[in-house]
């Protein structure tokens, strides 16, 4: 059983890690030229703090994931739990490609407005399913709170 929940939790760990990297990629691309151009809000971190920090939340999302999948519960209440998870992931992944990609800002900060709903209710059905989980994903939710006053700074100092 304890050998089941590990594989569990390393291909969700491994899965989240790859699906949010990947939408990564097109920082890569923007970060020397277009993103170098912006005039930065307060409290902007350094460039280099932005990987580790993602990567360090990707594996603890996969890891609530993980928990999540490993409880035997009600069916609905932890589909309801994948369907908002799925859906944060979504627009998680989406937010990227729109603000370095696109480079629009505004449109990027209705994305994380979404994103930052769909963690609260991820973490709302995480709860009932897994105490742990739920709380694996306060940092996540707080990042991204960050992230967003960022976006609005991003948008506002630059429009």
């Amino acid at each position: 059983m304890l050998m089941a929940f590990w594989k569990k939790a390393l291909i969700c760990i491994v899965a989240i890690e790859l699906l949010g990297n990947a939408s990564g990629l097109v920082t890569f691309f923007s970060i020397k030229d277009w993103y170098a151009s912006l005039v930065r809000p307060a409290g902007t971190p350094p460039n280099g703090a932005f990987g580790p920090v993602w990567a360090l939340l990707y594996a603890m999302m996969g890891y609530a994931l993980a928990r999540v999948w490993q409880v035997a519960s009600d069916v609905q209440l932890k589909q309801r739990a994948y369907q908002w998870f799925g859906i944060q992931m979504f627009f998680n992944v989406l937010w990227t490609p729109v603000f370095f990609g696109l480079h629009r800002m505004d449109l990027a900060l209705v994305v994380i407005g979404f994103l930052l709903i769909s963690i609260g209710f991820t973490i709302t059905f995480f709860r009932p399913l897994d105490r742990l989980a739920a709380w694996l994903l306060v940092p996540y939710f707080a990042w991204v709170a960050y992230a967003a006053y960022l976006n609005v700074g991003f948008w506002w100092l630059n429009k």
